[in-house]
């Protein structure tokens, strides 16, 4: 725990709020001919305070949280463990993942080793640090309760998350979710609860989602990811025998995008996608996660049962747009 520790620090997001003014229709200048000035009043700016956690990635000062920590700051700063504290800059934020990277400018920091989340099991004992509620970094301890976990919570549709009933509260955003080997699983991100606090299901961005939405950030600013163009839905087990799958694994498409990689591809409503390069595709949160975690242009194989026939298909990935984007037009 001493090498884990001075590697999670505490994150300061501040954020200037235009306050609407009270009586607005006193800058009208019909108002003003009987009132003059005096009841035109500016807007007033106040100051919103986030608090949350982090995790320093790099010895040169790159440091791991939640996009949703420093959304929309104007001034972020880090608490490192040995009391100083420092500005930070984004490095770059991405709202589908809930994920942002930050810099702040030091050296030969102490360090978090990404680990493999792909290798933890359910059962696996693991430990939250973070700094809850403002009182200071807190480590609790629990275990891996489930994997694969999708809630609906996050900005974005890219969920993968490790569940754990290690104690997550406001304040642990960002923070580490750490095996007994003492490498970085997860990046604490969600609890669900009836009352704010904790009932011992959290939710963490598993460590490998993290590394390569952060090795984008670093290098690109931004996150690219590929895309299908396909809807596709859960098999129910009335219809399998009916696709000609057995029931269970396997996605069925139920809408194909005009213009995309997938109509290109020959890609039909009813097809069952059952793999993807090899790589089994058990539901649709899984497939959706498969096709935007491949770079956009990468041509990639698609295994389907048509009308009860076991078939390959290669497709070239287009590119994502995420909605804000596509609004800025």
């Amino acid at each position: 725990m001493s090498k884990v520790a001075p590697a999670v620090v505490t994150i300061h997001s501040q954020l200037q709020v235009r306050q609407p003014q009270q009586y607005p229709f006193m800058n009208d200048p019909f108002f003003q001919q009987f009132f003059g000035d005096r009841g035109a009043q500016p807007p007033v700016e106040r100051k919103r305070e986030a608090l949350g956690s982090g995790v320093i990635v790099t010895a040169d000062g790159y440091i791991l949280t939640n996009h949703h920590v420093i959304d929309g700051a104007d001034q972020i700063k880090v608490d490192l463990n040995d009391n100083r504290t420092l500005n930070a800059k984004v490095v770059g934020s991405d709202a589908l993942s809930d994920l942002a990277v930050l810099k702040v400018d030091a050296s030969s920091l102490p360090v978090l080793t990404l680990g493999d989340s792909d290798r933890t099991r359910v059962g696996d004992v693991v430990l939250a640090l973070g700094n809850p509620l403002g009182i200071g970094q807190t480590v609790t301890m629990g275990i891996i309760s489930a994997k694969g976990r999708q809630t609906g919570l996050s900005n974005g549709s890219f969920e993968d998350f490790l569940q754990t009933d290690a104690s997550i509260n406001q304040g642990n955003s960002g923070g580490a979710l750490v095996s007994t080997a003492s490498e970085l699983i997860g990046i604490n991100s969600q609890i669900l609860s009836p009352s704010g606090g904790s009932i011992g299901i959290g939710f963490a961005v598993p460590s490998n989602m993290a590394r390569t939405v952060m090795d984008q950030l670093i290098r690109n600013g931004k996150v690219r990811r590929g895309q299908l163009g396909v809807t596709v839905l859960k098999i129910p087990s009335d219809e399998a025998s009916k696709l000609g799958v057995d029931e269970g694994p396997g996605v069925a498409v139920f809408q194909v995008q005009p213009g995309s990689a997938a109509e290109r591809a020959g890609l039909r409503k009813g097809d069952v996608i059952t793999a993807l390069n090899g790589t089994a595709v058990k539901d649709p949160n899984t497939f959706r996660n498969l096709v935007a975690g491949t770079a956009p242009g990468t041509e990639v194989t698609l295994t389907i049962k048509r009308n009860g026939k076991e078939q390959q298909v290669r497709a070239t990935l287009g590119e994502l747009v995420p909605q804000a984007e596509q609004q800025k037009g």
